[in-house]
């Protein structure tokens, strides 16, 4: 199935039926891709849902989606299911290039309050390090990412995010862009860490 441009607030719609009933499931999971950067304060995203669970999960998440009425789907790629609520599409992602979706992973996740339900957002660092790790020739747009950064940038743990993601070269010219438009520090900066490591960070309950 061909996917299709939504708009936000459908969008918003899909995320509260799927989230509660990944809940209710009993399926351990964080929200991540464009959501978790909008709930902190990022852009608007009207791409697809992005939830990270853990291997051993997988199947359970999608068998939940396709009792509360998603339409699933287990694409060839092998590393991610999809479930389509109407013309949005939720990804159930697994086994992400370039992390591990474990109890670590799930630990340095926020909760947050969005549009009123409680929901666990991934780490920053590790949203930033799924979308670096996953460019390639084919999909090296750093539109999106460079408007995500820019918007955090006093959020981020730059030292960690270079580190993480320094096997890409995708990864290494995003990072020229970002220093040569300001949005980066350079890595012999000051602050290049960025305002708080990640993982000292406090968690905090916003509104919506």
């Amino acid at each position: 199935m061909a996917q299709t441009e939504t708009s936000f607030e459908e969008l918003l719609e899909t995320l509260k039926r799927s989230s509660a009933a990944l809940r209710e499931g009993g399926v351990p999971f964080v929200l991540g891709g464009g959501l978790a950067i909008w709930a902190r304060g990022g852009p608007e995203t009207e791409h697809d849902l992005d939830y990270f669970v853990k291997p051993e999960d997988a199947e359970r998440a999608l068998q939940v989606l396709a009792a509360a009425g998603f339409r699933p789907e287990k694409p060839p790629e092998g590393w991610l299911y999809k479930a389509w609520d109407g013309e949005v599409l939720v990804d159930v992602i697994f086994e992400p290039r370039g992390l591990v979706v474990d109890d670590e992973l799930m630990a340095r996740a926020e909760e947050r309050e969005v549009m009123a339900i409680g929901i666990r957002l991934m780490a920053l660092e590790d949203v930033l390090v799924s979308k670096l790790m996953s460019l390639d020739e084919h999909s090296a747009d750093y539109s999106q990412i460079l408007l995500m950064t820019r918007t955090l940038r006093e959020r981020i743990d730059w030292r960690d995010l270079r580190a993480r993601t320094s096997a890409s070269p995708f990864a290494k010219a995003f990072f020229t862009l970002a220093e040569e438009l300001g949005i980066a520090p350079r890595p012999d900066s000051g602050a290049a860490a960025g305002g708080t490591p990640a993982r000292a960070r406090v968690r905090v309950v916003e509104g919506g």
